[in-house]
């Protein structure tokens, strides 16, 4: 997050404090400062303090409190919807070694809600790539990623073991310039929990996502379930530029959900 003047007190209180945790200078399971300790190394009284340490509690940065000191607990990474980047270069922004396996990589004639979600003919080839993302070695993620074939056919033989597909694409001088997002939780199916080592039906985060390019075509559709333990989502708006917002009811095609600028 960009931190001007402007900037509350607690919010970049919050964010010093973020930074320590994600750069181990907390570790997780140590004590945390007091809050007359915090208060005294920023200078300010413990109103700033307290915000921003019941922030991180309430996202689970912390854990503890009433009686009990706080300490840190175990860092979800957050990803942000507000510009376009890859899992490789969020991971590594984050301080995180990333890795991928590829599962399958298929080329296959699109069925009807395919050939929908890509604004394609019915039939019409499309490539699908599903693979394992992976945190510091753990599982993080499974990518499941399809592709009118006038892209996908670049990318079924790439090495994305070990690059990105949003590296190949922009290689390629093709690159997403808008996208929509769909975030829920869903059960996991029995190829999930195979890789990521859930049982079936266990609780996972998904993200639907269309990108589009600088005519609007569709470049990608992909469906991204995350461990709830290994990633959180952040959105954030402000007053000057209002981002519109629609509700969806389950099942429903989604309308007029946030695009990225």
């Amino acid at each position: 997050m960009l931190m001007t003047e402007s900037t509350p007190l607690h919010t970049r209180l919050y964010d010093t404090m973020i930074q320590r945790i994600r750069s181990g200078e907390w570790r997780q399971g140590e004590r945390v400062p007091s809050e007359k300790e915090l208060a005294e190394e920023f200078g300010t009284s413990r109103g700033p303090v307290r915000q921003a340490l019941a922030a991180l509690r309430a996202e689970g940065m912390i854990v503890g409190g009433r009686g009990a000191p706080p300490r840190v607990n175990r860092a979800v990474p957050l990803q942000s919807f507000d510009t376009f980047m890859s899992f490789t270069e969020w991971a590594r922004d984050l301080g995180y070694t990333p890795g991928q396996r590829v599962i399958e990589a298929a080329r296959r004639p699109a069925t009807e809600e395919v050939a929908r979600e890509l604004e394609i003919d019915m039939d019409e080839q499309v490539v699908e790539i599903i693979r394992l993302r992976l945190l510091d070695g753990e599982p993080a993620m499974l990518e499941r990623s399809l592709f009118p074939f006038r892209i996908g056919r670049h990318l079924i033989s790439a090495d994305l073991d070990n690059g990105s597909i949003y590296q190949n694409m922009r290689a390629l001088n093709i690159s997403p310039v808008r996208a929509r997002h769909v975030i829920d939780a869903v059960a996991a199916h029995q190829l999930d929990a195979e890789w990521l080592r859930v049982p079936v039906g266990g609780p996972l985060l998904r993200v639907r996502r269309v990108s589009f390019d600088q005519n609007g075509d569709v470049l990608e559709s992909s469906d991204d379930r995350y461990l709830p333990s290994m990633a959180t989502f952040v959105v954030e708006n402000s007053s000057e530029h209002r981002t519109p917002l629609t509700r969806a009811v389950v099942g429903a095609a989604p309308e007029g959900l946030s695009a990225l600028p």
